[in-house]
């Protein structure tokens, strides 16, 4: 079968590979139909993604039609549309033994620690796939609710409720898709970027109010956006140091403020700048078992997958893809790939 891999920083390749058979009595083969290209596939090609190993064949949003089940599997069948969750943990470490699997302390995410979805085929383990039903869903946007499940856990974190003013910081995919998903908990969001076109989809998505940060105050913009309280909830998706110093000053006391970063570059924040608001600093890393919660969002339309959507290519085109990806970042929400 033929397969998306990257063998190094900047050299990918449409590589011949074996297609994988069932070993384990839990064991699904799955014919991928399409993935979605996330920014640390992009880490991954360009040599910035830490977490990375090569040579790795890449995706981690992806769906596809189950071709092949082992003998124990009973909760899916072959011939069904799933999506996959990129989540494999220990099951007895204290974070998965407490309901935290996601930060399992030997967790591995398929396409990053382990091959990945941008192949013909791949195998899985039951616990990881989901059916969706294709009458209400194309494989396509299936292939979306990854992204989605970081902003359903994203929200889960932050506490998200009906009447809260979120801020949400940076109009990328993952800031629509918690935008999103905010807006379907009865927020209020307000989105932030640094680009006009970016901010027009997320209104055309859904926010309530943006934010260019090159044009406007975003301080004076949050106050005026929560009649002075500051933000209930602020998600930060842009993810740099500044931001995250950015954010609690912005936050209401009292106030939830959700990491999503992974760099390791320091802020400079005093003790303070948490004490004397009394404000809940939580980090948001993948997606805790919030699969079904998404797919019942896309099943009842609650969210947009098909506007997240913004280019498509064949997985063959996928170094044109990074580069389309690289320059029209104003013009790209989310690049799909499909088999």
């Amino acid at each position: 079968m033929k397969a998306v891999v990257i063998n190094k920083p900047f050299e990918v390749e449409i590589k011949e590979v074996p297609k994988p058979e069932i070993h384990d009595e839990k064991d699904v083969i799955i014919k991928v139909l399409a993935g979605g290209i996330c920014g640390s596939d992009i880490g991954i090609f360009n040599g910035t993604n830490s977490l990375a190993t090569y040579p790795r064949i890449i995706g981690h949003e992806f769906a596809g039609v189950i071709e092949e089940v082992g003998t124990a599997v009973t909760n899916v069948k072959i011939g069904d549309l799933v999506a996959i969750d990129p989540v494999n943990s220990c099951g007895h470490c204290y974070a998965c033994r407490t309901g935290n699997h996601n930060v399992c302390s030997t967790v591995e995410v398929t396409g990053v620690h382990r091959d990945g979805g941008f192949a013909e085929y791949v195998k899985t383990s039951e616990k990881n796939v989901f059916k969706v039903d294709e009458s209400k869903i194309d494989p396509q946007n299936a292939a979306l609710v990854e992204p989605y499940s970081i902003g359903v856990e994203a929200n889960e974190r932050g506490r998200t409720t009906v009447g809260d003013k979120v801020l949400v910081m940076g109009s990328g995919p993952i800031g629509i898709a918690v935008m999103q998903v905010a807006k379907a908990r009865g927020a209020e969001v307000m989105m932030t970027d640094l680009l006009d076109k970016r901010l027009d989809r997320a209104l055309e998505m859904g926010a309530d109010k943006v934010v260019n940060v090159l044009k406007e105050s975003l301080s004076e913009a949050v106050q005026e956006f929560t009649n002075g309280d500051g933000a209930h909830v602020i998600i930060d998706s842009v993810c740099s140091p500044q931001s995250l110093e950015e954010a609690l000053e912005l936050a209401a006391p009292s106030g939830r403020v959700v990491t999503l970063g992974t760099g390791n570059k320091p802020s400079q924040i005093a003790q303070v700048a948490f004490t004397k608001k009394g404000l809940d600093v939580r980090g948001s890393r993948l997606s805790n078992n919030r699969f079904p919660h998404v797919i019942e969002l896309f099943e009842k339309g609650a969210v947009t997958p098909e506007k997240m959507k913004t280019h498509t290519f064949h997985f063959r085109e996928i170094e044109a893809a990074f580069e389309f990806m690289k320059e029209n970042q104003a013009d790209v929400c989310k690049v799909v790939i499909t088999f």
